[in-house]
């Protein structure tokens, strides 16, 4: 078995085994850090990349997250690249599962896109504040579908802190 399967496996089965103790109540700040790629995304001009993702957060309402990340890429034959972006997530209540839309802005050397995106996720709680978020995502470009497109897995870590 490849490992994106064992991987894919291993996050389903998580899913339907644990239930979050979710506290998403208004006015939590949530910092997170994901990688993507290793292997595990897939686009038209690459068959993988990889990525580092740092986003942070504030529940406006509860369940409701606006969100703002910069992330950093590289894929085989291309140079690094960066994006900034801003969107937003909703907890489907208190179970730890989220929905997420954003934009991002993504640039290297003589290449712009603009992509917006669409994510599946769960927050697995290791304790109070600390969760580890599988997430599945498709990103649209705009630029060029078929070759910049990109569907993938990442998994992140993140914190969430009560705002005093």
């Amino acid at each position: 078995m490849n490992i994106r399967k064992s991987i894919v496996t291993a996050a389903l089965v998580l899913i339907s085994t644990l239930s979050a103790n979710a506290q998403f109540e208004k006015g939590k700040v949530y910092v997170g850090a994901s990688l993507s790629g290793l292997d595990m995304s897939y686009n038209g001009s690459e068959k993988g990349k990889f990525a580092i993702e740092g986003k942070v957060g504030y529940l406006m309402e509860d369940n409701l997250m606006l969100t703002a990340q910069a992330a950093y890429s590289k894929q085989k034959y291309m140079p690094f690249m960066i994006s900034l972006g801003v969107g937003g997530r909703y907890y489907i209540v208190q179970n730890g599962m989220y929905f997420g839309l954003s934009a991002q802005y993504l640039h290297h050397d003589d290449f712009s896109d603009f992509q917006p995106s669409v994510q599946v996720g769960y927050a697995f709680f290791l304790s109070r504040t600390v969760t580890i978020e599988p997430e599945i995502y498709y990103i649209q470009s705009f630029k060029n579908h078929s070759d910049y497109s990109t569907i993938g897995l990442k998994v992140g870590v993140g914190v969430y802190l009560f705002r005093d």
